[in-house]
């Protein structure tokens, strides 16, 4: 990423960027270490990853040619909003041309390499990414989409293509891709890659409506073993060589995947369009807006009638011994502490009020000029009473 100073009111601020790699089907060689090492004296690299942040500084190495060559999950965030997400998978676990059917804009793209295809989704936004961040623990939580995938699961794919739809990548007549079951109840590595790729809540919404629930049918060991049975010799040395070779990571969920088939569901009649869905989304917000102030409302009704209640109980209190309670408005005044004087105002109010609800506000009045004049010279208090309107 190559990016000036940000400026905030004409000066220079502090720049964070974090970077995080990991191998995940092959641990890397002592020489790749030292080519990493090569590359940034400072990051934290191990046989299964890399991590480094910067303040002013940069990566000095194109974050696509290192999932190319050593990795296979890239997290990156930098407090401007850019955030990124780059998964590599091989070829045998996902075809390029299922890949290229759903990374169709700049939020979200794909490439293919001579034995992988790696995704690469992106999320922007102008307004910065000052949040606090436990960033070493963000992509562990989204890296297990990479098996989900790998197994069969299409709704990544959907979710790629779903951010290229909400940053206006694509035209509104676009047609959307056959859409897979699950949407409305997403995994938890699943609903962590949304959350960080600012996946706004009503358009996954509304495209979940076309969307069947998910059948999770977990196979008995008497129907593994039959399948087991089953499959070519040739394909078994192939899986046992792979699991030798050190290329067991995603062995187990392409063998589910082959196991279980993969279903998806197209939209319903013409399918619908990316317009369609950004309508659908905009009625949702606007339908959930409603709703909020319709709550807020009623909340606001709630404790508007239970300070009401309160002030009446308040003030049958009061009309047990109103002298009591001008003593009490004397003693405070008495202290010359403005806290004690807002406690002061504060009892005048409620007298104030009874005096109202008794018919007796001149009664009232006439005490409010006596006590106005016996205090003339405490300025502070006076204006106290102005402003609270106590006359």
């Amino acid at each position: 990423m190559d990016r000036g100073v940000p400026l905030v009111g004409g000066g220079p601020v502090s720049e964070y960027q974090y970077y995080e790699f990991v191998a995940l089907d092959q641990a890397l060689s002592a020489k790749q270490q030292g080519e990493l090492r090569a590359v940034s004296s400072r990051g934290r690299i191990t046989s299964s990853g890399f991590v480094n942040d910067y303040q002013w500084g940069d990566l000095k190495a194109d974050p696509a040619k290192w999932m190319e060559r050593y990795f296979d999950a890239h997290l990156y965030l930098a407090n401007w909003g850019t955030r990124r997400i780059m998964l590599r998978l091989p070829k045998a676990a996902l075809a390029p041309e299922t890949a290229e059917a759903f990374c169709v804009g700049e939020s979200a793209g794909c490439w293919t390499t001579r034995t992988h295809v790696i995704l690469d989704l992106r999320s922007e936004d102008e307004d910065g990414d000052e949040n606090s961040w436990n960033e070493e623990g963000r992509l562990a939580a989204i890296v297990p989409v990479r098996a989900e995938l790998a197994g069969g699961d299409r709704r990544l794919l959907y979710l790629a293509w779903l951010l290229c739809v909400q940053n206006r990548d694509l035209e509104d007549d676009e047609l959307e891709p056959p859409v897979p079951a699950g949407l409305a109840n997403l995994s938890g590595p699943l609903q962590s890659l949304a959350d960080f790729l600012r996946l706004d809540l009503d358009l996954l919404d509304a495209a979940a409506v076309a969307s069947r629930p998910l059948a999770e049918k977990i196979p008995s060991a008497a129907e593994l073993r039959r399948w087991v049975a089953d499959l070519p010799e040739a394909d078994k040395d192939e899986m046992l060589l792979r699991v030798f070779r050190g290329d067991a990571g995603l062995l187990r969920s392409e063998l589910l995947r082959t196991f279980h088939g993969v279903t998806e569901e197209s939209p319903a009649g013409e399918g619908r369009t990316a317009g369609d869905l950004l309508a659908a989304a905009e009625e949702r917000w606007v339908a959930r807006q409603q709703q909020n102030r319709e709550r807020e409302a009623a909340q606001r009704q709630r404790s508007e009638e239970a300070a009401a209640a309160a002030r009446e109980e308040r003030l049958d209190e009061l009309a047990r011994n109103p002298v009591r309670t001008w003593n009490r408005v004397d003693e405070l005044i008495a202290t010359k502490r403005p806290k004690d004087y807002d406690t002061a105002v504060a009892l005048l109010l409620d007298l104030q009020a009874l005096a109202i609800r008794e018919g007796e506000i001149f009664e009232f009045a006439e005490q409010m000029t006596l006590l106005r004049e016996r205090h003339a010279r405490k300025p502070s208090l006076i204006d106290r009473f102005d402003r609270a309107r106590l006359d």
